[in-house]
C-alpha cells in the first residue's frame, strides 16, 4: 500500500511538472517563429529558434540522464529548470533587443533543460509497480493537457504587457513558470537504484540497441516526435501566410497540445488491452491522417483538425513506444538507455524542425506535409514485422507447451 502511495504521489507531481513545463514549451511553440519571422534577417531562418529547442534537448539528454545516475532524479530535474529560467531571461533581453541570434540561444537554454525534463516520463515508471508503469507514463504525458491551453493563454496574456515590445512580457512570465516547476520537482521522492541493481551487470550500449524491442520503441517515438515537430514548427508561418491571426494560430496550438496530452488519461488502458505495437500503429494510422487534412486545405478548420489528430497520433505512438522501451533495459542500464533513446528521438526531431522552415519558405505547406509521410510508413512496417514475430514467437512456445 505504501508503494502505491508513492506510485500515485510521484505521479502527480511529474505530472504538474510536465503541466508546467508543457506550458512554457506551448509558449515558445507560438510565439517563437512569429518573433523570429519579425526580426530575422533571412526569413527563412524564421523556425530556428523553435528548432534549437530540438536541438538543445537532442544535446543535453545523455548529460542530462548519466547526471542523474550520480545525484538522483530531484536534483537533476532541479538543475534543468534553473537551466531553464536562464534560457528565459536571455529571451527576454533578445526579445526587447529585437536581437535574432541571442534569441535563438535563449530558446537553445530552454532545450537543454528539456533534455532533463523528458526523463519525467521515466522517472515515474522507476518505482512504480510493474502493472502501474504504462498508466504512470500515460498519466505524466496528461499533465501537459491544461499546459496545451495555458502556454498559448500566457503568450497572449504577455504579447503586449510590456509597451511596444511584443512578446517580451510573454518571456518573462516563462521565466517564472520554470521557476515554479522547480519548486514543485523537490516534492519527487524517487531512491536512486540500489546497491544489488547498481552493481548488476550492464551490457554494452550495442547490445542493448540490436534488440527488436529497442528498435521498435524507439523508431516509434522517434519517427511521431519528428513528424510532429516537422508540422507544428511551421504551422504558426504557414497560418500567418495564409491570412489567419494570432488568435487563431493559439487555438489550433492549443488543440493540438490537447490532442498530444488528453488521451495520456486512457492511453495507460489502452496499452494494456491492445499491447503496445496495436497502440503504436493506431498512432500511425492517425497522424497520416493528419497529413491528409492538411494537404486538403489551409483553412483554421483544416488546421484545428489536421493538428489535434497530429497531437493525438502523436500521443498513442510516443506513450506505447516509451512503455515498450522498458523492456530493453535493466534497471542498472536504464541511465545509459534513457539517454541514448531521448537523444535518437530528439537528434531526429531536431533535423525535421531545422528543416522545417526551409521547407515552408522555398515549397510551401504542402511539401512540409508530404516529407513527413516516409517516416511514418518506416514505423509502421516495422512495428507490423515486430507484431508479427512476437505473435510467431508466442505460438511456437504454446506448441512447445
Amino acid at each position: 500500500m505504501l508503494i502505491l502511495t508513492r506510485d500515485r504521489k510521484n505521479v502527480l507531481i511529474l505530472a504538474t511538472c510536465q503541466m508546467l513545463f508543457g506550458a512554457a514549451r506551448a509558449l515558445i511553440v507560438v510565439s517563437a517563429p512569429l518573433i523570429a519571422y519579425a526580426i530575422a534577417d533571412e526569413k527563412g531562418l524564421a523556425t530556428l529558434p523553435h528548432a534549437l529547442v530540438i536541438v538543445g534537448t537532442a544535446i543535453a539528454t545523455i548529460p542530462a540522464s548519466m547526471l542523474m545516475r550520480r545525484v538522483g532524479r530531484r536534483m537533476g530535474f532541479i538543475i534543468g529548470t534553473l537551466i531553464a529560467a536562464v534560457g528565459g531571461v536571455i529571451c527576454v533581453i533578445a526579445v526587447g533587443e529585437s536581437h535574432f541570434w541571442l534569441f535563438s540561444l535563449g530558446t537553445l537554454m530552454f532545450g537543454f533543460s528539456a533534455g532533463f525534463a523528458q526523463l519525467y516520463r521515466f522517472a515515474a515508471a522507476d518505482v512504480a509497480a510493474p502493472d502501474f508503469k504504462p498508466m504512470a507514463i500515460s498519466l505524466v504525458l496528461a499533465g501537459g493537457v491544461i499546459a496545451g491551453f495555458v502556454g498559448p493563454e500566457l503568450a497572449k496574456l504577455g504579447k503586449d504587457m510590456i509597451g511596444s515590445v511584443a512578446f517580451q512580457g510573454s518571456y518573462m512570465l516563462l521565466v517564472g513558470v520554470t521557476l515554479l516547476t522547480g519548486v514543485v520537482v523537490a516534492f519527487v521522492d524517487i531512491p536512486g537504484l540500489t546497491e544489488e541493481e547498481a552493481a548488476a551487470p550492464r551490457r554494452p550500449m550495442t547490445a542493448i540497441m540490436r534488440q527488436p524491442v529497442f528498435i521498435v520503441s524507439v523508431l516509434a517515438a522517434a519517427s511521431s516526435q519528428a513528424v510532429m515537430n516537422l508540422l507544428m514548427t511551421a504551422t504558426p508561418i504557414a497560418m500567418a501566410q495564409a491570412n489567419h491571426d494570432f488568435a487563431a494560430t493559439a487555438l489550433v496550438i492549443q488543440w493540438h497540445s490537447f490532442g498530444m496530452f488528453a488521451p495520456g488519461f486512457f492511453t495507460g488502458h489502452l496499452i494494456r488491452r491492445w499491447g503496445e505495437t496495436g497502440i503504436i500503429l493506431a498512432g500511425l494510422v492517425l497522424t497520416a491522417l493528419s497529413i491528409a487534412v492538411a494537404l486538403a486545405g489551409q483553412s483554421v478548420l483544416m488546421f484545428w483538425v489536421s493538428m489535434a489528430l497530429l497531437g493525438l497520433g502523436w500521443n498513442f505512438a510516443f506513450t506505447a513506444g516509451s512503455s515498450l522501451l522498458l523492456r530493453a533495459h535493466t534497471p542498472s542500464e536504464r541511465a545509459k538507455t534513457q539517454g541514448a533513446v531521448n537523444f535518437i528521438i530528439y537528434g531526429v526531431a531536431a533535423v525535421a524542425a531545422l528543416s522545417s522552415g526551409a521547407l515552408l519558405h522555398f515549397f510551401g505547406w504542402e511539401a512540409v506535409s508530404i516529407c513527413a509521410l516516409p517516416l511514418i510508413g518506416v514505423a509502421a512496417l516495422v512495428t507490423l514485422w515486430y507484431g508479427w514475430t512476437e505473435r510467431r514467437l508466442v505460438l511456437e512456445q504454446g506448441d512447445k507447451t
